[in-house]
């Protein structure tokens, strides 16, 4: 079996640990009325880092400074490694972003208030955003897996990367923080998707 590259590479940003919040729990935490304030612009069209953030809460510890990512959702969602969920005393599980089905609970503290044991926890899948004609250019469709090589002292290939495809995505690999150190991968890396031949 051989590596083919599909296409040019694509940079990978590594997703740390954050927060999606809905109004109401944004109101909750931090008062009524309340407004997010946009600290930067991620790569992601209408995403961005803010300068508000919260702990969250597990049986066993807490994550102190969890940053908050704009705009706000319908749902609350939080994201974190499978590391974190040892250390939090919670087992989240594998999801895509938005799927909250079976999600683990955990608590958040904000400087106006707190929410006690929501279920909102997951970790993400790994996954690569992509306008149409990217992906008519990598020859993949939406919610197709794909494997993405990382080159390096601690190179490895990933398996099992969901490709995700909407008009108003920019090209960009997301990998989770125990991912990342699995195999030295920094922000701004780029990455390849590669396919398995016989050839």
């Amino acid at each position: 079996m051989k590596l083919k590259s599909i296409g040019e590479s694509v940079t990978a940003n590594i997703s740390n640990h954050h927060i999606h919040l809905s109004e109401e729990d944004l109101f909750c935490l931090f008062g009524k009325g309340y407004k997010l304030n946009n600290l930067k612009n991620l790569l992601q069209p209408g995403q961005y880092a803010c300068k508000e953030k919260v702990n969250i809460v597990g049986p066993k510890n807490v994550i102190n400074k969890v940053r908050i990512i704009g705009p706000l959702r319908k749902k609350t969602q939080i994201e974190i490694s499978r590391t974190e969920g040892f250390y939090l005393g919670i087992n989240p599980p594998l999801r895509d972003s938005g799927a909250l089905e079976g999600s683990a609970k955990i608590g958040i503290i904000g400087p106006k208030g707190k929410i006690e044991a929501k279920a909102c926890c997951i970790i993400v899948r790994r996954h690569i955003h992509m306008k149409a004609e990217e992906a008519k250019q990598y020859k993949v469709k939406d919610k197709e897996i794909v494997n993405v090589k990382v080159k390096g002292e601690r190179g490895l290939i990933f398996g099992n990367v969901q490709v995700r495809v909407r008009k108003d995505f920019a090209l960009e690999c997301h990998i989770d923080m125990d991912e990342a150190n699995a195999c030295g991968l920094k922000n701004g890396q780029k990455v390849q998707i590669v396919n398995f031949t016989e050839e």
